[in-house]
């Protein structure tokens, strides 16, 4: 079986003369890939199934003269699957200047370079995009190979509105910017897509249930194509209460947070409740404080737990200060 493309465009034949023909291996055959145009490819891949790659994927790192890449040790279980034995070299967030300025010389010298990102679509929330505008600059041809995304993967597995949606990227780690950040995010008139490292999973939820209401629809998807993939569903007050009880998952997290609901109270606490609860966590543990006040005013434990983890973090920062 031989992968063609649909691109008529001159091609560059330097490496086919000196390493062969471009081959690599999928079911069990093996296929001979065409020569590449000289530029920058930026090639999608996995996020975490391996069947997930393209055939036009495949052909295009085979063909590459070198696959530039942001860990060689990941990337290089992907090649070794499909039987590709492409020269791989780091471009990381730590590739200077002088790196790129050599990627740009190469491909003005007609060689064609591939871009990948440890996984999923490079450029999101990866260090690709320097280089892309390097080339760009550099009057060099960009092609886009589609393929995985972790953001748009989650995004349909949520079960939330997919007309508007707004790819935030990660928020920031401290708690304060982070709510600041997300008070901005409070007025996007769409679905916000977020990735998150599951360490701080369950205080960004405290955080966003607080700016943005407990009441918001979400949902938080972990290990996307993978063998443990969940995608767990429910409001803000909810998923943060889940997160703080069992504690922080392991694996790769993508979180989907929908607009608030058009009858749902806004993010603003009563003084009297802060107060009630505050009262509570002077003498009870969190969970025990949140369920007595949530008996005493009849409101969900859920968003009460979410506004006491939110008042017992602050308090905390307050004594370490």
């Amino acid at each position: 079986m031989t992968q063609r493309s649909d691109d008529s465009r001159p091609r560059s034949h330097g490496r086919a003369t000196s390493r062969g023909p471009a081959v690599y291996t999928a079911f069990g055959l093996a296929a001979e890939a065409e020569p590449l145009s000289p530029g920058l490819h930026v090639v999608a891949t996995p996020i975490g199934n391996l069947k997930d790659v393209t055939f036009r994927a495949l052909s295009t790192l085979a063909a590459a003269d070198a696959v530039l890449a942001e860990d060689t040790r990941v990337t290089r279980t992907l090649l070794a699957h499909y039987g590709i034995t492409t020269p791989l070299l780091a471009y990381h967030e730590h590739s200077g200047e002088g790196v790129r300025e050599r990627m740009i010389a190469r491909m003005r010298d007609g060689e064609a370079l591939a871009l990948v990102s440890d996984a999923g679509t490079p450029l999101v929330s990866d260090p690709g995009f320097k280089l892309v505008q390097a080339a760009i600059e550099a009057g060099l041809a960009v092609t886009p190979i589609p393929g995985p995304s972790a953001a748009i993967t989650a995004l349909v597995a949520a079960g939330l509105p997919t007309d508007r949606f707004f790819f935030e990227g990660f928020l920031p780690q401290k708690s304060g910017a982070r709510r600041n950040r997300l008070a901005v995010l409070a007025g996007v008139p769409g679905t916000l897509v977020l990735f998150e490292a599951p360490h701080r999973l369950p205080e960004m939820l405290a955080d966003a249930a607080e700016v943005l209401g407990g009441t918001r629809p979400a949902a938080v998807a972990r290990e996307l194509t993978k063998l443990f993939e969940t995608v767990r569903r429910g409001d803000l007050a909810g998923l943060a209460a889940e997160y703080e009880s069992s504690g922080p998952p392991k694996g790769e997290v993508v979180v989907v947070i929908g607009t608030a609901p058009e009858d749902a109270p806004g993010p603003e606490h009563d003084a009297d409740l802060d107060a009630r609860i505050e009262a509570a966590l002077a003498r009870h543990s969190i969970k025990d404080a949140a369920s007595l006040v949530a008996d005493e005013t009849g409101l969900k434990r859920r968003e009460v737990y979410a506004r006491a983890l939110v008042l017992a973090r602050r308090a905390d920062d307050a004594g370490d200060a």
